[in-house]
């Protein structure tokens, strides 16, 4: 009786993610679409579905000047750097959490979370005036530093979970055959933390890689643009908002984030069957 009733539901769920999936991929496929048509297609009423006939000037006006090179530079070294201090400095966090007992450690953790419900549009000031102060606006550093105070927070706390989830009697069995605490960590612990690890290295590369409003407040120079902050110069009050040109650099920085995920996706695959415990 239930395998009748089984094909049905199962039938129903294909159907059901398959929709899920093109209603998220339809807003990337028309990006892509319209990065080919000219202004006039684009604000036509009666939609181009599929781009014959288009061509590559929106993505020849993209590479007309430096902006862009310029701008993929600098998103790249922010992220680049946001990714590995704030993993670094979580990761010692989370053991330190996780493994140790100390006075304060609660309250450490509810600061953590009170940390993550105060809006960023808040701290706004705070952070203008701190890195005005150390000489660090419309630099990569002063950015990344940002960047780190924001996302460490969730890394911390994601990472211990990861490193709570890892039985201590497994270093102990290490240090029993010989192994010293810190090799007993690395050798047993540390690589079963690797999808952790790749876990929040993606929200901290979604986050740098993102963002705009924090970026608009720290960058305020025009060679000092980070991508989010380039695309906006495809609006201008008299000629309006060119949205071939958006539409092709949202497309050229939509490359690297595909190419970074379809690593990470390896990498995490490889981690999670590394990781396993053999009962």
């Amino acid at each position: 009786m239930a395998r009748p009733t089984a094909r049905p539901l199962r039938v129903t769920a294909n159907v059901i993610g398959v929709l899920a999936f093109l209603v998220a991929a339809f807003p990337v496929y028309w990006m892509v679409n319209s990065s080919f048509l000219d202004r006039n297609e684009i604000r036509n009423p009666v939609p181009t579905w599929v781009p014959f006939g288009g061509d590559l000037d929106n993505y020849r006006t993209v590479f007309e000047t430096d902006q862009f090179v310029n701008a993929l530079k600098i998103s790249l070294m922010v992220t680049v750097l946001t990714i590995v201090v704030s993993l670094l400095f979580a990761f010692i966090a989370a053991v330190a959490v996780s493994r140790f007992r100390f006075r304060g450690r609660v309250s450490f953790i509810v600061v953590l979370l009170i940390i993550q419900m105060i809006p960023v549009e808040g701290l706004f000031i705070s952070q203008y005036k701190m890195l005005e102060a150390m000489d660090l606006l419309n630099t990569v550093i002063g950015l990344s530093l940002v960047y780190v105070a924001g996302v460490l927070p969730f890394t911390i706390w994601t990472l211990r979970g990861f490193v709570s989830g890892v039985p201590y009697e497994l270093e102990e069995a290490a240090m029993i055959d010989g192994c010293s605490r810190t090799q007993a960590f690395f050798k047993i612990t540390f690589p079963l933390l690797a999808p952790g690890l790749v876990a929040t290295g993606v929200f901290g590369f979604i986050q740098a890689w993102n963002e705009f409003t924090l970026a608009l407040v720290v960058m305020t120079k025009e060679d000092h643009r980070t991508l989010p902050l380039w695309l906006s110069t495809f609006t201008d009050v008299n000629r309006g908002t060119d949205w071939g040109g958006i539409m092709a650099g949202s497309t050229l920085i939509a490359i690297p984030v595909v190419v970074f995920f379809l690593v990470v996706q390896g990498r995490m695959v490889a981690g999670l069957t590394a990781g396993g415990v053999k009962g």
